[in-house]
């Protein structure tokens, strides 16, 4: 007889929602259902609940509604309808800030949101500023990490932000196009504009929330927005040990312990 699972939980990503006609991605060649990915909402939402044993929670790694909305003055509305699925869940969901949040909302205005799942007390004492990094432990031996791609962007941030001085400056050195948008002749093609990148004090907070893992014997699962080259530097830093069990980023789908 299998045994059951120490829990389960439920992944989503890029649901990119909006009342639009059909259309494509930024390089117009993949096709973009706007509409009907809140049915494919509803669809793993119903799938999620009727799980047994139940889940213990779900992850949603970002991009929950389409940069569209921002120029239909429909983001307020976009963002309602995806939360009023999501919130069919009986369980806690937990949210990435993707670069189409931000071309719909400033940072200070997610927070205010229900996409700001950052408990009101995190365990530890959380990175500097407004990062939204926090993490949890959903069974004895497991920690989810839930880390803010974003912190380091000059995305959701006014011009005379520090931090958006800090990653405008870095983007100049990285990217001499004009369109800080294009990844043209870049050797790293990472640095563009609707990338986003870690703090030094998140890393800071990061390790040491890895190194309390490492001290009680857990292992971690590291949920992200970003499909850039983050993961490959976390597992190759020198400060960060090898008991990364899991890192979850956009595009997959499912996972269960």
């Amino acid at each position: 007889m299998e045994a059951a699972p120490l829990f389960s939980f439920g992944v989503i990503a890029d649901i990119q929602y909006a009342d639009a006609e059909d259309g494509y991605d930024f390089g117009g060649f993949r096709r973009r259902y706007y509409r009907q990915s809140l049915n494919l909402l509803r669809d793993a939402v119903e799938a999620w609940a009727a799980e047994r044993p139940p889940l213990a929670f779900v992850l949603q790694l970002g991009d929950s509604i389409d940069g569209l909305n921002a120029r239909s003055g429909e983001a307020e509305g976009a963002l309602e309808q995806v939360l009023a699925v999501l919130g069919r869940l009986p369980v806690p969901v937990h949210h990435a800030w993707g670069n189409h949040e931000f071309y719909n909302f400033s940072r200070a205005r997610l927070a205010r949101t229900g996409l700001n799942s950052h408990p009101a007390r995190a365990m530890a004492d959380p990175p500097a500023g407004d990062c939204q990094a926090y993490h949890f432990s959903p069974a004895a031996q497991f920690r989810i990490v839930v880390l803010d791609a974003y912190d380091l962007s000059i995305l959701g941030r006014e011009p005379d932000n520090p931090r958006y001085q800090e990653s405008l400056q870095l983007l100049q050195e990285k990217n001499p196009n004009d369109n800080l948008n294009s990844p043209t002749g870049l050797k790293e093609p990472q640095f563009v504009e609707f990338n986003g990148g870690f703090s030094q004090a998140q890393l800071d907070w990061f390790n040491e929330v890895l190194k309390f893992s490492d001290e009680n014997q857990e292992k971690v699962v590291v949920m992200e927005q970003q499909i850039s080259q983050s993961t490959r530097w976390l597992k190759s830093d020198p400060r960060m040990p090898g008991y990364l069990e899991y890192t979850i980023r956009t595009h997959i789908r499912s996972t269960v312990l």
